[in-house]
């Protein structure tokens, strides 16, 4: 080894000792306390109602209604923005649903896939027990909605990247010593683009003959309206924590002529863990640590 390259090993060594031993004296004085993940796993079923004049042309009013389910997991933990006052939140959605017309004789089967990424401003407490967060979210989604009855186009697919406002309150509420820990969280998008064919228009057009012009919109108040509340309550049960919850979710689009909505409720139950992200270990004291939730 050159000297140049001992000189670097020796300062890295340096610098490794010296966070090391920082780690330790911030361990020993109880000055630094361990962020933890709040994880949930939720499984859902719920009803839905789908349209989409795509597959259904100048069949506006005609809606396919019928159950669906709902997977949904949930990470929050604090970060370091705003002297650890903003928490992170990323989302993992995946449902499926099957719908039939109102006569019965055609059927809609489709499937989401979304991602959310987002961050929350903590505010200062005004009230024990009560936590107000607000912020914004990045969102992306695709899926695909197919009507079993259709010759032609007999399928649509949906994908949009959009910029959400997003609003929190977390609220402990205790019954003698049991702690309930209610949540209720609003979502609203306000812009980003979409995909869209217009009326009429094949994929085949579209991807085949290249026929892409026009097809991918800027989505906002003009031509989308989106919202999503959910609401949950965490009940610990022994060692574990079992979340319950109910999502309400609109999805209503009106691009290239063509006009569609997906909606649902969903009733949700799963449960939630708390632990140190470094080595995924698992937290015993609910006292010596820094939850973005609870």
């Amino acid at each position: 080894m050159n000297k140049s390259g001992a000189t670097k090993g020796i300062l890295i060594g340096l610098w490794l000792s010296l966070t090391l031993a920082a780690s330790s004296v911030h361990a020993e004085d109880g000055e630094e306390i361990p962020r933890s993940v709040n994880e949930a796993t939720l499984f859902g079923i719920g009803r839905y109602n789908l349209m989409d004049t795509y597959l259904s042309p100048g069949a506006e009013g005609r809606k396919y209604t019928g159950p669906g389910l709902r997977v949904i997991n949930e990470r929050m933990k604090m970060t370091r923005l705003a002297d650890y006052r903003v928490s992170r939140q990323q989302i993992i959605n995946i449902d499926i649903a099957s719908t039939r017309n109102a006569s019965g004789t055609a059927t809609d089967l489709a499937g989401f896939v979304d991602y959310t990424l987002g961050y929350h401003y903590h505010f200062p407490a005004i009230y024990p027990g009560l936590k107000l967060l607000a912020g914004g979210s990045a969102h992306a989604m695709a899926g695909f909605i197919y009507n079993t009855r259709n010759g032609n186009n007999p399928a649509a697919a949906k994908a949009d990247i959009d910029l959400n406002l997003s609003a929190m309150a977390i609220y402990t509420w205790r019954v003698k010593r049991y702690p309930i820990t209610l949540r209720y969280q609003f979502t609203l998008p306000f812009v980003g683009v979409m995909f869209s064919p217009h009326y009429g228009q094949s994929y085949y057009e579209i991807f085949d003959l290249g026929n892409a012009r026009g097809i991918v919109r800027c989505g906002s108040f003009h031509n989308k309206f989106a919202q999503k509340h959910l609401i949950t309550a965490d009940f610990p049960v022994g060692n574990s924590t079992i979340r319950v919850g109910y999502l309400h979710s609109s999805y209503r689009t009106d691009a290239n002529a063509i006009r569609s909505h997906i909606l649902s409720n969903t009733f949700l139950i799963g449960w939630v863990k708390e632990f140190v992200a470094f080595g995924g270990k698992r937290l015993k004291n609910k006292q010596a640590f820094k939850s973005a939730y609870y």
